[in-house]
């Protein structure tokens, strides 16, 4: 018998932001306290003083020296062009104040649906994972169809009910990706890593799932093939760091780390502006 054709997967919406096609959801939906992040605090729902008429930032090639870091880490993995321009269909929450509460309520949402499709598309991109691509494939499929809810069924959408079971996948993706990796595999799950010394580290196929590596040391680090899903890197020194095929490693990791533009990076994610 002919083996059945792979099913094709769907066309994903694009789990990079594009500022210039959202209506500056994450200036005025997301609320934000005074720290070494922001300058200011600003409750959820309220436009941050520093956004203009045309949803565009008046300080934004300005912002870490005006105290505003936080906004330089975050990225929307794209979810904020998709309410703006597909769930609201262009309809700005300015001209159309009827969309405010809804629209801010949909793009927490809409986030964590795009951040899971840029895990899950990348896990399918491993082929020591192909045991894993039909659930992959599956779990790919239906989160993509949930980012063209309404903004009443992204409200009433369990999203934590669905990471917990696309978590499965991944955690199944990373052990078989990991197996494959060279070397001794250290387990550093959830670890207290803050400040750790780890220059010229053999963290080969680690598992840095969820560890504090605030402040950490990691130059000259060789961390192919570590598992990186929501490790914390703010201020984490990547300097000469080679994190060539790493597994889940997200544009605002590498935001809120210290590198340089040679520091190895996977070829889907770029080097921070103030990488130098």
């Amino acid at each position: 018998m002919p083996t059945p054709a792979t099913p094709a997967l769907p066309a994903l919406p694009v789990l990079q932001a594009d500022c210039s096609q959202c209506f500056a959801l994450c200036c005025v939906a997301l609320p934000f306290a005074k720290s070494a992040d922001f300058a200011v605090n600003k409750a959820a729902g309220t436009p941050c003083t520093n956004l203009r008429q045309d949803f565009r930032c008046g300080i934004h090639t300005s912002l870490r020296d005006k105290g505003f870091q936080g906004c330089t880490v975050f990225d929307c993995f794209g979810a904020g062009q998709q309410v703006s321009q597909v769930t609201f269909e262009g309809r700005d929450w300015r001209t159309h104040p009827d969309t405010r509460a809804p629209m801010f309520e949909a793009f927490p949402v809409m986030r964590q649906l795009h951040e899971l499709l840029f895990y899950v598309a990348e896990a399918l991109t491993r082929p020591e994972a192909a045991p894993a691509h039909p659930d992959l494939r599956r779990a790919l499929a239906t989160t993509e169809a949930l980012t063209r809810s309404d903004a009443a069924a992204l409200a009433a959408l369990d999203v934590g009910a669905l990471r917990q079971e696309i978590n499965v996948l991944l955690l199944k993706t990373s052990e078989l990706v990991r197996a494959k990796t060279p070397g001794r595999k250290k387990n550093h799950r959830g670890a207290d890593l803050m400040g750790a010394r780890l220059a010229g580290a053999d963290l080969r196929g680690a598992n840095l799932r969820g560890a504090y590596l605030i402040a950490a040391d990691l130059s000259r680090a060789d961390l192919r093939g570590a598992d990186l899903i929501g490790a914390d890197f703010r201020d984490t020194n990547l300097r000469g760091a080679d994190l060539r095929a790493t597994l889940f490693l997200t544009q605002p990791q590498l935001n809120a780390a210290q590198g340089t533009p040679t520091t190895q990076i996977p070829p889907h994610l770029t080097h921070p502006t103030h990488w130098t």
